[in-house]
C-alpha cells in the first residue's frame, strides 16, 4: 500500500518526503530510498499514474544536443567564434556551421559576428568533457539585430512558453513582438512593445508555482494594453 505525502503542484524542498510503499515509482528529480520517496530538488510535484516528479523552481541550465539557445560572442579565433552559454561551460561556432557564404582563411571574422553579438544558435555537440559546439545552419538560427535580450531561471523556460506554446503566443499576440526563447533561459524580444512582454515574463518567472497562471496572465496582459 501507497501512502502520498504530498499532491499535485505542491511545492517541496530537497529531501522531502514524497512517497511511501513500493507502488509509487520514482520519476524526475527523485530518489528512492528503502520503501520511501524523496525529492532531489526545490521544485513542483507533479503526479502521473504511479510515478511522482519534480518539476525544478531554481537551477541552472545543463547544454544538451539539439536545444536551441542564445548566446553571446566572447572570443574569436582563427576557424570561428567563442560563446558565453549562461553556464560554466563556453561553446564554439565554426566558421562551417555559421554560413554557407565561402569564407577566406585570412577574412576577418568580426565582419561577421563581432565581440557581444548575440546569435540564436543550436548546440550540434557536447562532448563527456562538456565540450559544446554550435550551429547556425537552420531556418530561424541567426545573429540577433536590435530588440532586447531577458534573463530568466532556465528551469523556468517551460512555463514561459505553456502547453503547447499556449503562454508565449499569448504574450506575443498582446504585445505585438516577435519573442524567441533559448533552453538557456535567454529570450529575444522584438517588436512595439518590449516593456510589456518583459514585464509579462518576469511576472510568469516569479509566479511560475502558482495554479492557473495563464488565465491570470491573461487578464493582467488584457489589463495593462487597455490602460
Amino acid at each position: 500500500m501507497t501512502s502520498l505525502k504530498v499532491e499535485n503542484r505542491n511545492v517541496v524542498i530537497p529531501g522531502e518526503l514524497l512517497a511511501e510503499g513500493m507502488d509509487t515509482l520514482p520519476g524526475d528529480n527523485t530518489y528512492r530510498e528503502d520503501d520511501k520517496i524523496y525529492s532531489k530538488v526545490l521544485g513542483l510535484v507533479s503526479l502521473s499514474g504511479r510515478v511522482v516528479r519534480i518539476t525544478p523552481l531554481s537551477g541552472s541550465y545543463v547544454p544538451k544536443v539539439d536545444d536551441k539557445i542564445i548566446c553571446r560572442v566572447i572570443d574569436i579565433a582563427m576557424s570561428g567564434w567563442r560563446f558565453n552559454t549562461g553556464t560554466a561551460w563556453t561553446a564554439m561556432l565554426n566558421v562551417k556551421d555559421a554560413t554557407n557564404r565561402f569564407i577566406k582563411r585570412e577574412a576577418d571574422l568580426s565582419q561577421i559576428l563581432a565581440i557581444d553579438d548575440y546569435v540564436i544558435a543550436k548546440i550540434s555537440k557536447v562532448t563527456s568533457q562538456m565540450l559544446i559546439d554550435l550551429s547556425l545552419r537552420e531556418p530561424g538560427l541567426q545573429k540577433i539585430e536590435g530588440g532586447r535580450i531577458i534573463q530568466i531561471n532556465p528551469q523556468k523556460v517551460p512555463r514561459v512558453i505553456g502547453k503547447k506554446g499556449s503562454m508565449i503566443s499569448m504574450i506575443k499576440d498582446k504585445t505585438g513582438c516577435n519573442i524567441t526563447v533559448g533552453q538557456n533561459g535567454a529570450i529575444w524580444v522584438l517588436g512595439k512593445n518590449e516593456n510589456l512582454a518583459e514585464k509579462a515574463i518576469k511576472t510568469i518567472e516569479a509566479r511560475s508555482h502558482e495554479e492557473g497562471l495563464t488565465e491570470k496572465m491573461e487578464k493582467f496582459l488584457q489589463t495593462e494594453v487597455s490602460s
